[in-house]
C-alpha cells in the first residue's frame, strides 16, 4: 500500500462544505470560517486501502475527513495489528503528527475517501489568534480519548458478543451522527477481519461470534460489509446506553 500526496485543487469551498449544514456540528463564527478556508490548502481523494498516514513518517499535512471512513492502527513487529479507532466525516485525521512529530500510528482508508487537507504550520496561528477553534482542536482531542477509554473497558472486561455488539453499535450511532444511516438500511464497510483486528480476536473466534448476533437477528454479515437490522438490540447485548448528544465541533 502507497502513501498517497494531495492535490493542490480545492474542489468544495468551506463556504459551502455540506458538513457544515449538518445539526451534529457547531456553527463557525464568520471570522472563524473564514480562517479555516485560507487554511484549507486543497482536497485529497484516496481509494480503498490507501495508507493516509504511516507510523513512524512525519508529516507536513492535517486532514479532515469530508466523505468515507477509515481507521487508526498499530502493528507488532511481526505484523500483527490493532485497530484503535475508526474515522468518519468531520474527524480530524493526524493532530498527533502536530503535536508529537513523528506518526504513533497508521491510518488506512476503509473506503473511497475525500479528505480537506491543511498545512500543520499554520496550527500555531490558529491557537494564537482563534481561541475559538483551539478549543475545538483540544474537544476533538478529548472526544478521542474517551473513546479510546470506552473501548478499553469494552475490551477488558465485555466478553465476545458483547464486545462485537457494542463495536457495531458505535460504528452505526457514529455514521447515523453525520447522516449517513437515512431511511435505508446502513451498511458498515467492515470486514470480518476488521472486527477481529479491534477485538483481539481471532478470525474463527470472530466468525463464530458474529453468527450469533446474526442468529439474534441483529446483524446481517455480507461480503465485505455488515448491514445492522437491529441497533437498539446490539445496545441491549452489549449494555451499552449509546453516546451523549452533543454538538461537536468541524474543522
Amino acid at each position: 500500500m502507497s502513501l498517497v500526496l494531495p492535490s493542490s485543487g480545492r474542489r468544495v469551498p468551506c463556504e459551502q462544505c455540506p458538513l457544515r449544514a449538518m445539526p451534529s456540528f457547531r456553527a463557525f463564527e464568520s471570522q472563524e470560517l473564514r480562517f479555516v478556508s485560507s487554511f484549507k490548502t486543497g482536497e485529497l481523494v484516496a481509494e480503498t486501502g490507501t495508507t493516509l498516514l504511516a507510523e513512524g513518517n512525519n508529516s507536513v499535512h492535517l486532514y479532515t475527513l469530508l466523505s468515507g471512513w477509515a481507521f487508526r492502527y498499530k502493528t507488532l513487529p511481526d505484523g500483527r495489528r490493532q485497530i484503535l479507532n475508526y474515522m468518519l466525516p468531520g474527524d480530524l485525521v493526524g493532530l498527533q503528527g502536530s503535536i508529537i512529530g513523528e506518526m504513533q500510528h497508521s491510518v488506512e482508508a476503509l473506503s473511497p475517501l475525500v479528505l480537506c487537507v491543511f498545512q500543520r504550520n499554520r496550527l500555531t496561528e490558529l491557537f494564537s489568534n482563534h481561541p475559538g477553534l483551539a478549543f475545538d482542536i483540544t474537544w476533538l482531542a478529548a472526544q478521542e480519548e474517551r473513546m479510546l477509554d470506552d473501548h478499553l473497558l469494552s475490551l477488558g472486561r465485555r466478553n465476545a458478543v458483547e464486545r462485537a455488539a457494542y463495536l457495531i453499535a458505535f460504528l452505526y450511532q457514529r455514521a447515523a451522527s453525520v447522516g449517513l444511516s437515512g431511511a435505508n438500511a446502513l451498511y458498515l464497510p467492515i470486514t470480518q477481519m476488521h472486527v477481529a483486528d479491534t477485538l483481539g480476536l481471532s478470525i474463527v473466534h470472530t466468525n463464530k461470534t458474529l453468527r450469533k448476533l446474526a442468529d439474534r437477528k441483529l446483524i446481517r454479515w455480507l461480503d465485505r460489509s455488515c448491514e445492522v437490522l437491529d441497533v437498539e438490540g446490539l445496545m441491549q447485548a452489549a449494555e451499552w446506553e449509546g453516546p451523549l448528544e452533543r454538538k461537536r465541533p468541524l474543522i
